[in-house]
């Protein structure tokens, strides 16, 4: 049975722990967002990792070191089931690499939750796949 969480919980574990986490680089704090059997799926690029401390972890190892200059998202806009326990958030992201080079992307993420944390995530993202 999952706990069940409010509007502003659910958003604040999407906005405040999960990706002001990625953006600070801190990746325990990020890992700590998803249950261990979390899949996440780039759908936009037909590609998923599978496992909290495995595909998930890689993940964002490889996001941060890619980005290394900036990593930002925001101007966030939510559309929350609090019954089910499902947020959709669209939002803004920045990155710059190590070389300067800034990508800007229009993204729309899927989030279920289960006993607090991400089972599940659906990435679609306006541009080429960062979450490789």
């Amino acid at each position: 049975m999952s706990i069940p969480m409010t509007r502003e919980q659910l958003i604040d574990i999407v906005v405040n722990q999960y990706f002001a986490n990625v953006d600070r680089k801190n990746l325990q704090a990020t890992l700590d967002c998803f249950n261990p059997d979390v899949v996440f799926t780039i759908q936009s690029a037909f590609h998923t990792h599978t496992g909290r401390d495995t595909g998930v972890k890689a993940m964002f190892e490889n996001l941060s070191s890619t980005y290394s200059q900036k990593i930002w998202h925001g101007n966030f806009r939510h559309v929350v089931d609090v019954e089910r326990g499902h947020i959709a958030s669209q939002f803004d992201v920045e990155l710059i690499d190590a070389a300067g080079k800034v990508t800007k992307l229009s993204n729309c993420n899927f989030f279920w939750l289960e006993n607090g944390k991400f089972k599940t995530v659906y990435v679609y993202m306006s541009g080429d796949n960062v979450l490789k």
